[in-house]
């Protein structure tokens, strides 16, 4: 079969069609039904280029909302629009009944919104500690601490007096994720954890989502390995040139779906053109 080298990439997750039928991790095999964050016709704009348009979902409280699409496709403008660092064109962003849209980024950090951005953005010439300690800075009550942070990753305990510029590109991503969830956010965003990472870190990465998602914290986790995202998802959201095409449980949807969502249904009719 002859497919662009993107598609033969994503693809290659339909070998194990289990991923739509079960959770592997029964991420929040009873979610509560409470609305965290609520997004409403978002569009977002990059000058005149349409980035985003009019994307609507919820996430919920104790669940994992996995936004899934191709490079492009407006996933992580979608993200940080919700964090308050892009300006939406239109449309609502509402958190716990409240109307967000308007707050600036450090307000809605205050409010309970985390965000793991997409290269970690860490300070480099501080500790490990150090950058734990920085999102503890006015963070709320709640289950996670420092201590709690290294009970999670017990690996960090003894390097938490090292420079974070001397760490891995998994172990910093770790290290992002810890600091997120220091504050004790009620709603996480993580922005493509996997991006760059070995195939070995990225499991244990993924490996704590649960952890996470125990703790009742309602978890919009940014995409572009399908497997991933349906690997920790309650509900599944792809986006195609900032337009949804498709959205539901993983276990309602059918490898065949989430491609035609994931790459148009026209790249998938000239991809069968090709191979018969």
């Amino acid at each position: 079969m002859k497919c662009s080298r993107q598609r033969k990439c994503v693809r290659s997750i339909w070998v194990d069609e289990s991923l739509t039928k079960r959770h592997w991790f029964n991420v929040a095999s009873a979610p509560s039904s409470s609305t965290l964050l609520s997004v409403r016709d978002l569009t977002v704009h990059h000058g005149q280029l349409l980035a985003v348009d009019a994307v609507s979902f919820d996430v919920h409280h104790g669940a994992v909302l996995s936004v899934i699409g191709a490079n492009g496709a407006g996933k992580s403008t979608l993200l940080r629009t919700i964090a308050g660092l892009n300006h939406a064109t239109s449309g609502e962003i509402s958190f716990e009944g409240t109307d967000i849209s308007r707050y600036p980024a450090h307000r809605r950090v205050t409010s309970g919104i985390s965000l793991v951005p997409e290269g970690r953005r860490l300070f480099q010439s501080m500790t490990l500690e150090e950058n734990l300690l920085v999102g503890a800075h006015k963070a709320a009550p709640g289950v996670f601490d420092v201590t709690a942070i290294y009970d999670l990753f017990p690996w960090m305990k003894d390097r938490r007096k090292s420079k974070v510029r001397q760490f891995s590109g998994g172990e910093q991503q770790a290290v992002a994720i810890g600091r997120a969830l220091v504050a004790n956010p009620k709603v996480l965003l993580l922005d493509e954890v996997s991006l760059g990472l070995a195939p070995i870190v990225i499991e244990r990465i993924y490996e704590i989502v649960p952890q996470i998602v125990a703790s009742g914290i309602g978890v919009l986790l940014v995409e572009q390995d399908v497997s991933q995202g349906l690997r920790v998802a309650t509900r599944v959201l792809c986006l195609l040139e900032g337009r949804t095409t498709l959205e539901g449980a993983p276990e309602d949807l059918t490898p065949e779906q989430i491609e035609i969502a994931y790459f148009g249904s026209h790249l998938v009719a000239e991809s069968s053109k090709e191979s018969s």
